[in-house]
Parts: structure tokens; sequence; C-alpha cells
């Protein structure tokens, strides 16, 4: 799988006073098997983007190609984009509507014309993979808690063994311990099926801690698509667009500036504290320093 997004713009309103641009000549290449985390503030064109990917909305100028064919082409098939190109909105969970579980996770499969041992396949392997355990299948999806309903929602689109996985804020709403599980079971689904996943996020700690690379939105345009590290080195412009890099980079860049030799393209708790005992110690000599 293979995504080329070329010179892509897209207007709502087209045409009336309320015409807006939400995305303005945007390129990039989204190839088969990376993890890619997709940040910007309220209002940069992120969801529109998403949108653009898997054909609901389509580009008022520009092209995606899909292998190599335009998605708005006469005759291609946007029910089989969409069953490889599978999108998780923000409070995936409102999307549930099944009496039981096992039956709302085998909805998509189902719409494919699959047969019943398929879609069972399908739907029991999205369940286990998302460690919802078999106690729960028969279950009403209202009666799980919240975080439960977010995988169960994420395993509605797994189970159409998409290429690409866009998940848009998907740990919106959950505390620390469900969003760490969230994020640990898409980055595991990541390594062991090679999918591509596409991570739509506000946390740039957790951007760092999980993505190969990053792409940056700002006012309906893509201004940085490169490494975590070298994205987050900008940490002055992204502060700019309302956007803030790790708390550790700043803490880096804090000690920097501060006279230490500190290293400051570190990214997460793990790298920041590894740099300091290698410098310091652990005998708390960068705090006597300050």
């Amino acid at each position: 799988m293979a995504l080329s997004v070329e010179n892509v713009s897209y207007k709502y309103e087209t045409g009336t006073a309320m015409e807006v641009e939400a995305l303005h000549d945007v390129s990039t290449y989204i190839p088969d098997g990376q993890f890619i985390g997709l940040i910007g503030h309220t209002g940069s064109g992120k969801s529109t983007f998403v949108q653009l990917l898997n054909g609901l909305l389509t580009p008022s100028s520009g092209r995606i190609l899909y292998n190599g064919t335009d998605i708005a082409s006469e005759g291609f098939s946007k029910k089989m984009l969409r069953s490889k190109v599978g999108l998780v909105f923000q409070y995936p969970e409102h999307q549930l509507f099944e009496e039981t579980l096992i039956r709302d996770v085998s909805f998509g499969p189902r719409n494919l014309g699959l047969s019943e041992d398929e879609i069972s396949e399908r739907a029991r392997n999205a369940l286990t993979m998302v460690g919802l355990p078999e106690h729960t299948w028969e279950k009403s999806p209202f009666d799980l808690s919240g975080g439960q309903k977010r995988r169960a929602a994420i395993a509605g689109v797994i189970a159409m063994e998409p290429d690409l996985l866009i998940l848009d804020e998907p740990t919106a709403g959950l505390d620390p311990k469900g969003r760490d599980e969230i994020l640990d079971m898409v980055a595991g689904m990541h390594a062991d099926k090679h999918i591509s996943v596409l991570l739509v996020s506000h946390s740039m700690d957790d951007v760092a801690r999980y993505v190969q690379r990053i792409m940056v939105m700002d006012k309906a345009g893509l201004v940085f698509d490169d490494t975590p590290r070298k994205v987050f080195s900008h940490y002055s412009e992204l502060s700019d667009m309302g956007l803030f890099v790790p708390q550790v980079t700043y803490l880096m860049h804090i000690l920097k500036e501060r006279g230490i030799d500190a290293k400051t393209d570190v990214m997460t708790v793990q790298e920041c504290t590894e740099e300091l005992m290698k410098r310091f110690g652990a005998d708390g000599g960068v705090i006597k320093q300050l």
C-alpha cells in the first residue's frame, strides 16, 4: 500500500460567501508499514486531510493516488479504498450501535460481502488483537467501560484488515492509564501486522514516544515532514504555531541556555534520564549546577 498526495487543496462552501480553504497545496507520501504522527493546532487542516485520504472528501485541486491510481478517477472503488484505509474518528465509541460487541465488530466485514466464516474469524481476531476478552463479546457494547468501548470501536476498523489505520485523537478523554494502554496496543499492532499507522494527536510526548515520522500542519499547509528529532529541533517555530515539543526537550534546552553541555534532541523521559546520568552521574550534580 502506498498513498501519494500531490498538490492537494480543499475548500469548504466553494463559491459562497462562506468559502474557506481548509487545505492548501499539500504534497506528501505515505509508504507501507510506517508509523506517522500528524500534529497541528485546531483548525490547521488535520481532519480535512485524513478525510481526503480515504475518500470521504474529494480534493478541490490536486490528486491522491492509491497504489498509483487517482482515487477520484471514474470507476475507482471508494468501498475498496475505505476497507484499506481505515479511519477511526475522535470518540469512536459514539459509532457503536449493534446489540452485541461481536455483531458490531462484524458489521464492516459483512459489508464487504465476505462469507460468514471469514466475518467471524476477522471479528474474533480483531477483538483479540485489541485485548477484549471473549466473555465480553456477547455483551452490549454500551455496557463496556469507556476504555473498552474505545477498543471495540478500533476493533471494528481493524476487522476490515486495512493497510493504513488512521486514528484521530484516539486517546481523547481517557485517563493516563487508558491512554497508554490504547497507544501501546496500536504500537503492538503496527509491529506485529506491519500496517501503516497515522496517529493524529495533540500530545507531543505521545508522538515522540511512538512514531517514526512527524507531519506538522499549520494554516492549511504542511510545514514540517521529517523524523521526530528533526521536527522537534524547530521548537521555537512550533511554539509560534501553538504547539509544544516534549517537556524533556524544553528541559534540555534550558540546561543548554544555562551553560550546561546538554544534548538538546532528547524526546523521552528515558532518554533524558540516560543523558543526565551519563553527564552528571546519580549524585545530583546537575541540580547543583543550576
